[in-house]
């Protein structure tokens, strides 16, 4: 059996497919929805996981650890802003990477996910009889490598053989069976607690092809509840003073009443919320209206992803046959209206926004299980792959919505003589300079023959397997001599900087153009330069006066315009230089061939040839 886990930042689930229908194991409450909560009470000897964790939030929010999903694979600059927003404690460790601590326990995201897995397992276990050791489990579409690095880390922790991650869009289509379309273009719309995904899909006779995704991974329900925070704090300062900002209590109140009244105005035009903090109550009747008030800025973030996904699609809007809300902030009526607003269209939520993630999740088990074998789903990188060439230019391997499973290569050489190793630099981004892109590894390629710039050539491929991980190899192909790198870097992606990234390629793609055509310029003059150096010095008996003023003359000419910034005259040039270069390139081929062939036979001949 392989058991389908949704990993939420609010709630988690687990699911498998019985006689061909999804079947979500319910935990102790009865409810298959387990809190992404995790707490340590002074005193315990286990960590209170799941309900249990959520409810004692309240009496230890010092101690009880809850959103981990937001930090797994972030580094401490990359959520700073959230730190400050939560009641928990941070290690003040010197590293990079996020530690929470509650009491005398220092642990990562990672490892209080696999807590909350290891819980879903245990449930599991009792809900289905049977051993539970395989699990496919879903993670946001936008999650980059280091964030689906962690998340896969977090399963082995548990106990878990992590046979798939899937994207929670694509798990979503396979809930609501679309496979069983003809032809159509999907809108995932997934909004959860601490996520927000967009994904387009194509769907033809079974086949899933995510045509692009975007979204924000840092928009979720939790940004709902903390604007709703903002807007009280005036009357909770005048209720409690100004000290409750800064009380972890205090926060973890308020919070709770917050997430409850937003539930509630689901279905209710207005709400009573009540919190309480050192014997101080404070209670304030909610309009729906005034909610969505509050909402709104929030809410405004959600255009940017919807236009740039349909952009990146090549679609409008009207092209859209079906939207599919996921996750259960869809629950809120200003969410909804917003998307039927924006697709024009009401969107499909028949079933559960909560659950239908996990659904899908068991759907993909049940294929890998090969109960379903004749699917077949086609995921897409986020943002581009490449590395780092001579100058700082990009030479992108794999391009943003590359349908993954996905490898290729491409071949590259050595810049100087007698070069022995070559440095891979890998990257992340839509810009066309290495500064401006995201740095992910760094690895040498060592044990190159020693022989003239341009000669050895070096393969480099860039492998996505089905999850998402990225593996990069490089071969010499001479020697057969290869290094490779399996990429996890230290710190993941924060949310400003994804947004920033891919405006950024569209915002400076004029500038970033000219500085790659500029360096690829300098470059290839620098290279034209250094040969044509070299083959004077080895030809001046072959070269009249007159050819090496005229070579000398053209030298001077692209050695000044590479000083310059018109990378269209430094082209002018070489071409210039390579015209009066070409009778002595002949010259050097024809002495090159007859020493190659003085006093060599040739084979069947009776004489020798000079």
């Amino acid at each position: 059996m392989i058991v389908g886990i949704d990993l939420g930042t609010t709630n988690s689930l687990v699911a498998r497919i019985r006689q061909g229908r999804p079947e979500l194991a319910p935990a102790e409450n009865g409810s298959p929805l387990v809190p992404s909560f995790v707490s340590f009470p002074p005193g315990a000897t286990e960590p209170l996981v799941g309900t249990p964790a959520r409810d004692a939030r309240e009496h230890f929010p010092e101690s009880t650890i809850h959103s981990a999903k937001r930090f797994i694979g972030r580094g401490r600059e990359d959520v700073a802003e959230w730190m400050q927003l939560l009641a928990f404690d941070f290690s003040a460790s010197d590293s990079r990477v996020v530690r929470f601590k509650a009491g005398d326990k220092t642990l990562t995201p990672s490892e209080v996910a696999a807590l909350v897995l290891k819980k879903l397992k245990a449930i599991g276990e009792q809900a289905f009889g049977e051993t539970v050791s395989k699990a496919v489990i879903t993670v946001p579409a936008y999650f980059n490598d280091t964030q689906r690095q962690a998340t896969k880390l977090a399963g082995e922790l548990a106990g878990l053989e992590v046979v798939r991650i899937v994207n929670e869009p694509t798990a979503a289509c396979l809930a609501y069976g679309l496979d069983k379309k003809s032809l159509g273009t999907v809108a995932v719309f997934d909004m959860g607690g601490g996520t927000f995904d967009i994904s387009i899909l194509r769907v033809k006779d079974g086949v899933f092809e995510v045509l692009a995704t975007n979204g924000d991974t840092a928009l979720g329900g939790d940004d709902l509840d903390h604007a709703f925070v903002r807007a009280l704090a005036p009357e909770l300062t005048q209720a409690w003073g100004a000290e409750w900002e800064s009380s972890p209590a205090a926060r973890a109140s308020i919070l709770s009443a917050v997430e409850k009244a937003k539930t509630e105005l689901s279905s209710a035009v207005s709400v009573s919320l009540e919190a309480a903090w050192k014997g101080k109550a404070f209670r304030r009747t909610v309009a729906r209206s005034e909610f969505e008030t509050w909402a709104a800025a929030t809410l405004a973030r959600l255009l940017g992803p919807c236009r740039g996904c349909l952009k990146d699609a090549s679609i409008t809007a009207a092209q859209i046959t079906d939207v599919i809300l996921v996750g259960g902030s869809t629950r809120v009526p200003a969410v909804r209206a917003w998307v039927e607003s924006f697709f024009k269209r009401e969107p499909i939520c028949t079933l559960n926004p909560d659950e239908v993630v996990a659904m899908g999740a068991a759907v993909q088990a049940n294929i890998l299980a090969g109960q379903m074998g004749e699917m077949l789903l086609l995921d897409v990188i986020p943002l581009s792959l490449g590395i780092e060439t001579m100058g700082g230019a990009v030479s992108k391997i794999l391009h943003r919505n590359s349908t993954i499973p996905v490898s290729a290569s491409q071949t590259f050489t050595t810049y100087v003589d007698g070069q022995v190793s070559v440095g891979i630099h890998v990257l992340q981004g839509e810009r066309e300079m290495a500064g401006d892109n995201r740095s992910l590894a760094r690895f040498d390629l060592k044990g190159i023959p020693p022989l003239p710039a341009g000669i050895p050539k070096i393969e480099v491929e860039f492998i996505i397997d089905a999850n998402g991980i990225l593996n990069v190899r490089a071969l010499e192909l001479r020697t057969g001599t290869r290094a490779s790198v399996a990429v996890n870097p230290s710190f993941g992606l924060g949310d400003a900087e994804v947004e920033r990234m891919l405006e950024a390629a569209y915002d400076h793609a004029e500038a970033d153009f000219h500085a790659r055509f500029l360096v690829e310029a300098q470059t290839e003059g620098d290279s034209l330069l250094r040969a044509t150096a070299k083959s004077l010095s080895k030809a001046q008996h072959l070269t009249t006066p007159e050819q090496r003023q005229a070579i000398d003359a053209a030298c001077g000419r692209l050695t000044e315009a590479m000083r310059g910034t018109d990378h269209k005259n430094i082209r002018k040039e070489i071409e210039s230089l390579n015209e009066v270069t070409h009778p002595l390139a002949e010259q050097l081929l024809n002495e090159a061939v007859r020493e190659a062939l003085q006093n060599k036979t040739i084979p069947g001949g009776s004489g020798e040839m000079d």
